[in-house]
């Protein structure tokens, strides 16, 4: 396994100013005016392939001066230019519209508009390369050319192949009326007339193992008739429907639900089950820990891609025992990859399994779909994973038999830290110290302590008390266990985990939140774990750092040691609000949604920890992923929280007491999935109303309920 692979969560920085189009796990990095420039990170990507490293158009061998780009839909976008004005002249008459579709390949109209009274002839030059190299060198600078490179110039088209390591692989760019001269240049010769247009349309077909893609945007039909743009469209009208009367609210709300729609990626064995990968651009993939938490928060929006996480999961759910993808049985994956560079690192595979989180939370989450009213059967069908996943924690998470999960590496080349503080530096003491491994982390025994209570409910409902009780007793048993070697009662909070010596990693972080949502916090510590997390030393104003400035390796500008997380802190409020601390929790979820305004509605990944004070705003982190899927979800799953929904359709109850503050005013959310019902919900001050609950489910709230009074 490469370094490449195994740290393939760490961020790189492609530089201000670029223009990502997404759909599906296909991506384009360019330039603002549209070009895609060589040596750098940007390019059309594929299967986790560069399929074009360069893309330039040029007007009789001249760049041309970008005007500005406007992206419609997360999939296309237009960039507009002119061309340069001629000498002692300071405008130009020729407009240059190119419209670009991203899905398996790409299309690209380009269309020049003649705003003058004279005719406008010239060539338009369109320079095209393919280094075909693995993201991974691409994200990491260091692409070097292996294999057999072939180009074929040809009237109206260029090919591409790369044979290397027995992969080919290929791209074709086809153009009607282009010509290329021997070369990887297209050229176009045209005349526009007077207030006239010309257009030219190019298809780029990506070609593995000698499969070409159809193109994804076909000409001679309606753009919105192509499949991708139908499909997000179904997303869009399929809701939830948001109103109310904070437009900032509004907005973020509205963004989330549309990045997460953007963030899709679809299998062909299984396409009407999506799931979600973890972020733009680097990480189009399917990530364990990360897909199931952006489910778990966005339960509530669409169930299905929630159900298509768990089968995709389930599907590459670890069978044996292999120390260089640190696979095991029942294990669940950290990440899957298909570029050629990843197969060779793994062995000529495509996953690597070095994750410890996310084999609890694929049980958790099961158990939260039959919370939502997943029929029986499919909970059914997914319960065996979900049983194998429980035997991995049992076997292979809790090696020395304590009772707690840990992770050690089984490489050199793995990753060091398995939790969602995947950095090298991630998991350190109170002096800075960095913690050795074998680690367990506190939030990861709280994640087992919710999955064995939900296969204890899981286990009631099948009517197999006998396992409803053995998981029962489990839960207990950890939880007292927890609270009696993770606590510090000199400190007044939680370690971040037990080193490999067992010593408490004395570090007040962001972890112990994760607890308080488990539920695996004692009640009597509880308040003291709200006070630290909300002290000064901890949130910052948008919301709970990862590290407390007053920690040894303290930095608002590290990764996981002083920066604001979104979805860490959409947990967090989660857990204070679940322990009662309504008004702690508003303060977390109103500075977060505080920073989504600053950042015009979409919350990045990751911020820098700066006081809100010291700029006024907050601080964006130079490499954060946007949109990213967690951060997506974040502001939809603080709703939920701030509304105190608890939704259990087995039981025949659906239970709120909104909590949202004042300054919101009325919220309306229309069109929530509901075991096959669209329920809407309404709340302004002091009321609520609900309407389009499944038949026999019953709505339980202190709140009047009634028609709203103007």
């Amino acid at each position: 396994m490469t370094e490449a692979w195994a740290f393939g969560r760490e961020p790189v920085r492609v530089g201000g100013g670029l223009v990502t189009l997404i759909e599906g796990s296909s991506f384009c990095i360019s330039r603002p005016d549209g070009d895609i420039d060589p040596e750098t990170a940007q390019g059309l990507f594929f299967r986790d392939t560069r399929i074009l490293s360069t893309w330039q158009v040029r007007l009789e061998g001249l760049t041309l001066e970008p005007l500005t780009v406007i992206v419609n839909e997360p999939f296309c976008g237009s960039f507009l230019s002119r061309s340069v004005p001629e000498p002692g002249r300071a405008d130009s008459t020729l407009l240059c519209q190119r419209e670009r579709f991203v899905g398996a390949g790409m299309r690209e109209d380009i269309i020049l508009r003649n705003l003058g009274n004279q005719p406008f002839s010239g060539t338009l030059s369109v320079r095209v390369d393919a280094d075909m190299a693995d993201l991974f060198e691409v994200k990491q600078g260091r692409v070097l050319r292996r294999g057999e490179y072939n180009v074929e110039p040809g009237d109206g088209h260029l090919f591409f192949s790369r044979r290397w390591k027995g992969q080919q692989i290929g791209v074709r760019v086809v153009a009607e009326g282009g010509r290329a001269h021997g070369g990887n240049t297209l050229y176009f010769p045209f005349t526009v007339p007077p207030r006239g247009r010309w257009h030219v349309t190019l298809q780029v077909h990506p070609i593995f193992q000698g499969k070409e893609w159809p193109p994804a945007f076909p000409t001679g039909r309606p753009l919105e008739h192509a499949p991708v743009a139908q499909r997000f469209s179904r997303w869009q009208s399929a809701g939830p429907f948001i109103d109310g009367d904070d437009p900032a609210l509004v907005s973020t709300l509205r963004q989330s639900h549309r990045d997460l729609g953007s963030l899709r990626i679809f299998d062909p064995e299984a396409p009407n089950l999506p799931v979600v990968a973890a972020g733009a651009p680097w990480f189009m993939a399917l990530f364990g820990r990360d897909s199931l938490l952006t489910a778990l928060m966005t339960v509530a929006v669409d169930q299905s891609l929630a159900l298509g996480t768990l089968h995709m999961l389930a599907r590459y759910q670890g069978r044996q025992v292999d120390p260089v993808t640190e696979e095991e049985p029942g294990r669940i994956l950290h990440e899957v990859r298909l570029g050629v560079e990843a197969a060779l690192a793994l062995g000529g595979g495509h996953i690597y399994y070095g994750t410890v989180d996310a084999t609890p939370l694929f049980v958790v989450l099961l158990g939260q779909l039959q919370r939502w009213g997943l029929p029986r059967d499919q909970i059914e069908a997914l319960l065996p994973a979900a049983d194998r996943a429980l035997e991995w924690i049992e076997r292979y998470g809790d090696r020395d038999g304590d009772g707690f999960v840990e992770y050690r590496r089984a490489t050199e080349q793995g990753l060091v830290n398995q939790g969602w503080k995947d950095s090298w530096d991630g998991v350190n003491f109170a002096d800075g110290t960095i913690a050795e491994p074998p680690i367990a982390l506190c939030e990861v025994q709280g994640y087992v302590y919710q999955a064995y209570r939900a296969r204890a409910r899981l286990a009631r409902w099948f009517d197999d008390h006998a396992a409803a009780v053995r998981w029962e007793r489990k839960a207990r048993e950890l939880k007292k266990a927890f609270n009696e070697r993770f606590w510090l009662p000199d400190r007044g909070w939680y370690a971040i985990g037990l080193d490999r010596d067992k010593r408490p990693i004395d570090a007040l972080a962001s972890n112990m939140g994760h607890c308080l949502w488990s539920g695996i916090v004692d009640a009597d510590k509880a308040r003291l774990v709200a006070e630290r997390l909300l002290s000064p030393e901890m949130f910052n104003g948008y919301g709970v750092r990862t590290l407390a400035t007053t920690m040894g390796a303290y930095n608002p500008m590290s990764y996981h040691n002083g920066a604001v997380w979104p979805h860490d802190n959409a947990i967090i409020a989660a857990g204070l609000m679940r322990y009662g601390f309504v008004e702690q929790a508003q303060r977390v979820a109103c500075g977060i949604l505080d920073a989504a305004a600053a950042y015009g509605g979409r919350l990045p990944e990751l911020m820098c920890g700066f006081d809100r004070e010291e700029f006024g705003e907050p601080v964006p982190y130079p490499t954060s992923c946007s949109p990213q899927a967690w951060a997506a979800a974040t502001p939809i799953y603080l709703l939920q929280v701030l509304l105190r929904m608890e939704v259990d359709i087995p039981q025949r109850f659906i239970r709120i007491n909104p909590a949202l503050p004042r300054r919101f005013g009325s919220v309306r959310v229309a069109g929530i999935s509901l075991n096959g019902s669209r329920a809407a919900i309404e709340v302004w001050p002091g009321h609520l109303r609900v309407t389009g609950l499944p038949e026999g489910v019953e709505l339980i709230s202190p709140l009047h309920t009634g028609d709203r009074q103007e």
